[in-house]
């Protein structure tokens, strides 16, 4: 990562709701008050700086009085909608202390899940930057369903991180990084620095949320990091109460755990793809096909494909597994679900006499395909 005196840099930073609430059951206003600080210094030195928030449903509960209430997806809609202006509400007026304009914007995976829709986010995000206003993002809880959900901010902040084409992802939470083992549990547990491979080893070590404030826990911090590093930006996650943390780690300071970007970034076709809905198919394949795919930059063909996940149209994005668990690819498919089950494994020449129609050769073509 380069030092802050070399360029400017377009900055994300994602707070969880641990950082914000500083442990408690609401706002840590201090706690928040530094944090803007922080991001309005680099601001004024000419960075582009985002915010990902956290926050809105532990706001709401705050806000009214915290009510026992079932854990039923139509309350914590209804928290994430009393809690979300009065969340926006605090920023915006620590912010302008520095005389810095916000700017609010809710994403669901369905702003994204259309090339179209995708491209349009990504104007009003590098719109807000060009007319210097920090843009503050959080997920669109209150109207979020199971289909378009991105589920917790650690994602979305990977999502930003790709709509904006940033720099850095700086993911603060309440520890000080990733360690070989949950130091809570295991004192003597060291913390990792760098990551260049993130692995099934690694998620392993990860666990769940630990403070019941947040949805996130650091398995979902390493899938944010190895979207943010795919996309060509450095990724870091470090404790949001360790003094001074954004300027020093933009600074070039070695705080947290460290994944570096990866040497080539994707063009924008391919941020889109990366940034898509994939969880409503996986197709699995050979080791021929996963070599093909890898190493030549091959189109998927059917004749590769051993099995086939989930329901998706054409058009979808789907994730392309080897056959030992491993993601290798994401591209948008040209054939349905039920249309792949009736032609894996077969040759092209007879998807026509299998289906009785054909959409051509290729299943996904490597134009629309990012191998990861």
């Amino acid at each position: 990562m380069k030092s802050d005196s070399q360029s400017c840099k377009r900055i994300v930073v994602k707070v969880g709701t641990s950082v914000l609430t500083g442990g408690t059951r609401q706002l840590s206003l201090p706690n928040m008050v530094e944090l803007v600080r922080q991001c309005a210094e680099l601001h004024h030195r000419g960075h582009d700086v985002i915010v990902c928030t956290s926050g809105a449903v532990a706001v709401g509960r705050a806000r009214l009085g915290f009510p026992d209430l079932p854990a039923t997806v139509a309350n914590k809609q209804m928290l994430a909608a009393v809690g979300q202006s009065r969340l926006m509400l605090t920023w915006e007026r620590f912010f302008e202390i520095y005389g810095i304009h916000i700017g609010q914007i809710l994403l669901t995976y369905g702003d994204v899940e259309s090339r179209h829709r995708f491209l349009n986010a990504q104007d009003t995000l590098n719109t807000l930057l060009e007319h210097r206003i920090i843009p503050v993002i959080n997920e669109n809880d209150a109207v979020a369903t199971d289909e378009i959900k991105i589920g917790d901010n650690d994602n979305l902040s990977a999502l930003v991180a790709v709509l904006a084409n940033a720099d850095l992802l700086i993911m603060l939470t309440d520890l000080p990084g990733l360690f070989t083992a949950d130091p809570r549990e295991h004192p003597d547990a060291q913390l990792i620095r760098e990551v260049n491979v993130i692995d099934e080893n690694l998620l392993a070590l990860a666990g769940g949320s630990r403070s019941g404030l947040g949805v996130g826990g650091m398995a979902t911090k390493l899938q944010a990091a190895a979207v943010a590093r795919r996309a060509g930006a450095d990724a870091v996650i470090a404790s949001g109460t360790e003094p001074n943390v954004i300027t020093r780690i933009v600074g070039g300071e070695a705080l947290g755990t460290r994944f570096p970007a990866l040497d080539t970034p994707p063009e924008n076709r391919k941020r889109w793809i990366l940034a898509g809905v994939t969880h409503t198919g996986r197709l699995v394949v050979d080791k021929g096909a996963a070599d093909a795919l890898s190493k030549r930059g091959s189109s998927l063909l059917p004749a590769g494909i051993v099995a086939v996940h989930g329901t998706f149209d054409r058009g979808d994005t789907v994730a392309i597994y080897n056959e030992h668990n491993g993601e290798i690819a994401r591209g948008i498919v040209r054939y349905t679900s039920d249309d792949l089950k009736q032609i894996k494994g077969c040759h092209s020449e007879s998807i026509a006499e299998r289906l009785g129609y054909t959409y051509g050769a290729v299943v996904v073509h490597r134009n629309d395909m990012i191998v990861l």
